[in-house]
């Protein structure tokens, strides 16, 4: 049976709170005998739902498709209706309501956005982890082969991955791995730099993955695959990068002045500076990490939004509520965020000595694709594959994606 109709028990017992069994209807016969009977009987409408979509699927989900389209718009009405039915309606009429009202909400709680792609299953608690330096780091582990190391971006964790895991896993030794400070890894108090993701990854392939592997990295984590194997050649094979962060020298401006701070300047200034911007960026991560505006971030870099879900969101928000995250967002926006120009692409990519496969999607607001041209502009040892799909191609467009995946990597 394919995900799309298989249904938890959970989504079951969740019935209830979308207003399809209230637990404000008396069902003691007062109002109509016959439909006490019917609706007692609930598990008689799930049952031949079921067996429906079962026994002619292709029919059954064309049918559904429509009420689900119906039950999207009017879904603020849907308890309100399903109440009026159970009271009011003949037997006959409101076994087919629960019929019909329980087939879509079974699709709209398990459907699958991407039709017929294996999903990573989300977990709250996380898979696996590794103690790196005295700090908790959550990686997911699937499949066997050659190693390929998943590298998440800014804000994101390793389910950011879920199309890309299960597919690669059918042929290679996958690894989706959190950063120090992102997703179920440790939300550590220390001084965020990016050679701390660097040397996290380098003893991450060779503590975990114990041999030369392909790292794969979406902005953030782009970054951070290229600098450990700029710096690691020998346990790296190769790159990609999937609309990189990282920034070219830019010969006009001007190196810091780094002159000693004035009295006035250590002890008052910058007091009042940190003040200032610990009062703003905690507003800003509250803000930042509301359910409504994680979603409209995401369809703002998303040029198809309909992967933008409630297991995306969930999987961005939960890692918000670590009591230290707030600190761990204000270190990364005033030491890291402000101090990127330190390790320029040039610098980097004279130092790499692998393949490199750029997968970009062109039409990303934040990372064009000009930047994957002089990628390749700098280093010629350098393939690339442009998508129609903004800042989150993996995860927008996951079965080009995959397909861009396997193919290059089948050729080294």
């Amino acid at each position: 049976m394919s995900a799309a109709l298989a249904t938890s028990a959970s989504s079951v017992r969740d019935f209830p709170k979308f207003g399809l069994v209230s637990s404000r209807i008396r069902l003691d016969g007062s109002k109509c005998g016959m439909m006490r009977r019917n609706f007692v009987s609930g598990g008689i409408p799930f049952s031949v739902c079921c067996s429906l979509l079962t026994a002619d699927p292709v029919q059954g989900l064309s049918l559904v498709t429509l009420l689900v389209t119906m039950l999207r718009v009017y879904s603020r009405l849907l308890p309100s209706i399903a109440r009026y039915t159970l009271y009011c309606s003949p037997p006959f009429l409101s076994f087919w309501t629960q019929v019909i009202v329980t087939k879509a909400w079974i699709l709209l709680l398990t459907a699958d956005p991407v039709q017929g792609m294996d999903r990573l299953p989300f977990r709250s608690n996380g898979y696996n982890f590794w103690t790196w330096k005295g700090h908790k780091i959550h990686f997911v582990e699937q499949g066997m082969g050659r190693p390929v190391v998943l590298i998440h971006g800014f804000g994101a964790s390793a389910f950011h991955w879920r199309y890309n895991i299960p597919e690669l896993a059918k042929k290679y030794k996958v690894y989706a791995l959190d950063l120090l400070g992102f997703g179920w890894s440790e939300k550590a108090i220390i001084e965020y730099d990016a050679t701390v993701w660097k040397d996290q990854v380098s003893d991450f392939l060779k503590e975990i993955v114990k041999e030369p592997a392909i790292l794969v990295g979406n902005s953030l984590g782009g970054f951070a695959a290229l600098m450990t194997a700029a710096e690691s050649a020998q346990h790296v094979r190769g790159v990609v990068l999937l609309n990189s962060a990282g920034q070219f020298e830019n010969p006009s401006e001007q190196p810091k002045n780094n002159e000693e701070e004035t009295v006035l300047q250590k002890f008052v200034f910058n007091t009042l500076k940190e003040f200032i911007q610990r009062i703003i960026l905690g507003f800003l991560f509250w803000q930042a990490k509301q359910p409504a505006r994680v979603e409209k971030v995401l369809k703002s870099v998303y040029i198809n939004a309909s992967n933008v879900d409630n297991y995306l969101v969930e999987s961005i928000t939960k890692p918000a509520e670590d009591p230290n995250a707030g600190e761990v967002y204000y270190r990364l926006m005033t030491r890291f965020m402000s101090n990127q120009s330190k390790y320029t692409l040039n610098s980097i990519l004279s130092k790499l000595s692998c393949p490199l496969l750029l997968i970009w999607g062109d039409l990303d607001p934040w990372v064009g694709p000009a930047k994957a041209a002089r990628i390749k502009e700098f280093y010629p040892n350098t393939t690339v594959v442009n998508l129609q799909a903004g800042h989150c191609p993996h995860d927008e467009v996951p079965e080009l994606v995959n397909e861009a995946l396997l193919n290059w990597l089948s050729s080294l």
